[in-house]
């Protein structure tokens, strides 16, 4: 079985100021995405799906056609490439879109767009994040682990001091788990630096303290791994929230949040699988010179050829 690697590539960088999606970043203007492919083929992957908005789809498509016509997964059969869309109209029937709402459904919307191409076990990351050759090793071995499970899905946890950024603070959801490593909550944290005395702190969005912080704590970045019975539960859970959210303008439906009512009523159970890996990415536009720096260091490390395909 190979699994599929589900890429939200339909946001706009907003605080780094373009499509940081398609920003070529490596020596030879290699994008991140670039990268989260060529590990995920290694891993044993065989599908890719994108998600992306219907304006900048072709651009997409031609750039995935020119870059990746001639990949091959490790089984020497071609890389499966397909194409969805994540647009604001795509709600059930039932529902009518506010016509003053701009902002897009959530991570769990955009995933739940895939429900028709993706029929084997997957995991989904963002466009814009580098998750390093082992944790798509992880994820990749946990899916053919699960080919036949139903209502166990996985996480994918960083630690928290592998994932800061340089250049300001961040945001990051700070994984708590039981004794048999099964997710119990995500809690979000805003602000998460390395302070001027040397201290790791956030502020704690449940409690709204400035609060200390476990430089070794499993944080998420949103890598997840799912079976395909994960598409008809968050269906559900979606409708749900429409019913107390369609008239809201920025609310959205986020994969944590799918998954947090799935543990409450019992449907599913979320393993906790912890990567050494160190993640970067372009947060901030500030941080595009420290991550071209990176990617030419894992380069010359021999961790990447050079040009990447």
């Amino acid at each position: 079985m190979k699994p599929t690697l589900l890429v939200l590539a339909a946001g706009m960088g907003s605080r780094y100021g373009g499509l940081k999606q398609m920003d070529g970043l490596g020596p030879h203007e290699e994008t991140i995405i670039d990268y989260s492919i060529y590990d995920a083929v290694n891993a044993g992957f065989g599908k890719v799906v994108y998600i992306v908005r219907e304006y900048f789809l072709a651009q997409f498509q031609e750039t995935v056609a020119r870059k990746y016509g001639n990949v091959k997964c490790l089984d020497g059969t071609p890389l499966e490439f397909v194409f969805v869309t994540q647009e604001l109209y795509k709600i059930p029937e039932r529902f009518t879109l506010s016509p003053d709402r701009q902002k897009p459904w959530g991570t769990a919307h955009a995933v739940l767009m895939a429900r028709e191409v993706i029929h084997e076990p997957f995991v989904v990351i963002n466009g814009d994040d580098f998750y390093g050759r082992d944790s798509f090793r992880i994820a990749g071995d946990w899916c053919r682990a699960h080919e036949t499970s139903r209502g166990t899905y996985a996480i994918v946890g960083f630690e928290l001091d592998n994932t800061l950024s340089e250049s300001g603070g961040v945001s990051r959801g700070i994984c708590h788990y039981d004794e048999q490593g099964h997710l119990t909550s995500v809690v979000e944290h805003h602000n998460v630096m390395i302070e001027s005395d040397g201290v790791l702190r956030g502020d704690n969005n449940v409690s709204g303290e400035h609060v200390v912080l476990n430089a070794k704590d499993l944080c998420s970045m949103n890598m997840w791994c799912f079976t395909p019975d994960y598409f008809e539960k968050s269906a559900v859970i979606f409708e749900r929230f429409l019913d107390e959210n369609i008239s809201e303008l920025k609310k959205e439906f986020y994969i944590p949040y799918a998954i947090d009512c799935m543990i409450k009523d019992g449907s599913g159970n979320c393993d906790v699988l912890a990567t050494p890996s160190r993640w970067f990415g372009v947060t901030f536009k500030e941080d595009r010179p420290g991550v071209v720096a990176r990617l030419a260091a894992l380069v010359e490390e021999g961790v990447y050829p050079s040009p990447l395909y």
